[in-house]
């Protein structure tokens, strides 16, 4: 019994000692594919010259996403009932990596003509799954052999490789579609903004009331101060009335601001057509100068909220209208170059340049109404 058990111990050292050999082989043998993927990859990464071959549609890239999601689907499919030989991992492994290599190939093809914006946003969606890829096979060289409970749990990352290469479907396929999802990105965060900024509320009590009711307005003050002291969603609720009409001015162009971006896109997206029959590098790269103007008009509007909390900063709000100002004035020339202007679009620009105005002025009065406070308590007191 003592030398069976002691043959029986040796074979299985032995075993193992084959399935260690088995899973270093197909290590190499990943790391090779790894290469050569990871070498594919920068190179298709480099975008072409726009004028240099014609342009694949992100249509191909889909379809031969759909190939490489097939072929993660194989690759689990050998884990379902046991535990698959090297041999057959191998193989799977040759087969899916050649689908990848196919899937950069076509990705290189769609760069043309894209402009950073495009080219970005597709450049994510492909490296997804390029990394989902290298994550499932990666593991089922680990699992190799193994007979534990725990061999099939890297089945996950096959479903892993399915979102990424469905995630594709959803990928802006044109220049036009990708700025217009950016905009709409820059017109979500300024909604979240607009509802910032009304949130700003004035004080709860003023002098006049102070002074018809001392004691009444003394004692809501105390409380008041001491609802302050305990909570600190209170910052920005005691805004002077010059202070809260600068507030509500601000808000004005915000809203504003929302209704250029949106005819703005609605503008753009008119202009697909006009995108599918030309090539022209200056008319992508008008929708990318038309995206900046809309990120520093976002900027600025996130001075401006900053500022208007108290002590509002008058010369920042100041700097901050007249920049919005000029990017709105850009936003009309460079959408009329490419003769995507309407009448909505200019209506709303209109608009917010009367905005900005209107908060210019409140700002001044807030600014005079300041000084003579200031002159009021400097002045020297009556009997001294």
């Amino acid at each position: 019994m003592v030398i069976v058990g002691r043959e029986g111990g040796e074979v299985g050292k032995e075993m193992e000692s084959q399935r260690e050999q088995q899973r270093e082989r197909l290590r190499r043998l990943y790391d090779s594919h790894l290469q050569n993927i990871g070498d594919t990859f920068q190179m298709v990464n480099q975008a072409p010259d726009p004028s240099f071959s014609d342009r694949v549609g992100w249509e191909e890239v889909v379809k031969m996403g759909d190939r490489v999601s097939r072929q993660a689907s194989f690759v689990g499919m050998l884990w379902v009932e046991r535990i698959p030989e090297a041999k057959e991992i191998e193989a799977s492994m040759t087969w899916f990596f050649q689908e990848l290599q196919a899937f950069l190939l076509a990705f290189h093809g769609t760069m043309v003509g894209a402009g950073p914006t495009l080219l970005s946003t597709m450049q994510e969606s492909v490296k997804r799954v390029v990394e989902s890829s290298f994550k499932l096979m990666k593991e089922s060289v680990q699992y190799c052999g193994r007979s534990d409970g725990k061999a099939k749990e890297h089945l996950v990352f096959v479903g892993t490789v399915w979102e990424a290469c469905s995630a594709l479907k959803k990928t802006p396929a044109t220049n036009i579609t990708a700025i217009g999802r950016a905009l709409s990105q820059i017109a979500v965060t300024m909604k979240d903004v607009l509802r910032e900024m009304k949130e700003l509320k004035p004080a709860c009590f003023d002098q006049a009331n102070e002074a018809s009711d001392g004691n009444s307005t003394r004692h809501e003050a105390e409380v008041h101060n001491e609802d302050a002291d305990e909570s600190e969603g209170d910052i920005g609720n005691d805004l002077s009335p010059e202070e809260m009409a600068v507030a509500k001015a601000a808000i004005d162009v915000v809203s504003e601001t929302l209704l250029v971006i949106k005819e703005l896109i609605r503008s753009i997206t008119g202009l697909i057509k006009t995108e599918s029959s030309t090539r022209d590098w200056e008319f992508v790269m008008s929708l990318e100068k038309l995206l900046k103007l809309c990120q520093e008009i976002r900027l600025q509007i996130n001075e401006l909220v900053a500022c208007l909390y108290p002590p509002q900063e008058v010369p920042a709000i100041l700097v901050a209208s007249g920049k919005m100002s000029s990017a709105t004035h850009d936003l009309e020339e460079e959408l009329g170059r490419i003769e995507g202007t309407s009448t909505a679009f200019l209506k709303h620009c209109g608009h917010l340049r009367s905005k900005l105005k209107h908060l210019e002025y409140e700002v001044s009065c807030s600014r005079v109404e300041q000084q003579m406070q200031n002159v009021s308590l400097s002045s020297p007191q009556s009997g001294h």
